[in-house]
């Protein structure tokens, strides 16, 4: 569940086994080995490259466009160059097996799994809106109850100001 922001008091590298596991990707806004070692190396190539690695890691995951734009792309390339060295491997680039109706088949199941894959991601990201607006009412709640709290503790109103009752001292004289 990596692909929301958690609160910093877990380490999401903790997760990354998991995650392989899952089929996530293995860069991605996390401590993981991966990210890390590309941080190392982007501070030996050129320092803003290593800055930029440790931006990546702590804010990538608030980058959710950007982060499901590069994932796409990622996964489309893969499964073209995937396609393309598989045909190149049997002596027929850019050809399927030969057999026309289990090649039309293959292209049907192909298309219908990415329409499936659309559609599970439209479904993440509504989901990660609704924990987005969950933590929102849960930090207004606490905020409230701080507040609350804090009125009662202080004696101040919301303006800042004291309570209508005036409070006077032991050396203040009464007139």
């Amino acid at each position: 569940m990596n692909a929301t922001y958690h609160s910093g008091s877990d380490f999401r590298g903790h997760r990354h086994a998991r995650h392989h596991a899952q089929g996530h990707a293995w860069i991605r806004p996390a401590w993981t080995p991966v990210t890390i070692a590309m941080m190392i190396i982007g501070f030996m190539l050129f320092w803003p490259l290593g800055v930029a690695m440790i931006a990546y890691i702590l804010w990538g995951d608030r980058l959710d466009a950007l982060k499901s734009s590069v994932n796409r792309g990622t996964d489309e390339f893969a499964r073209k160059w995937s396609r393309d060295c598989g045909s190149f491997r049997h002596g027929h680039p850019g050809a399927g097996t030969g057999n026309a109706a289990f090649d039309e088949w293959r292209e049907a199941e192909i298309e219908r799994l990415a329409e499936e894959r659309r559609r599970l991601e439209a479904m993440r990201a509504d989901f990660e809106e609704h924990l987005r607006e969950l933590r929102r009412a849960k930090d207004r709640d606490e905020f409230d109850a701080f507040m609350a709290s804090y009125k009662e503790k202080t004696g101040k109103d919301e303006d800042g100001g004291k309570d209508d009752k005036p409070k006077r001292g032991k050396s203040v004289p009464d007139t």
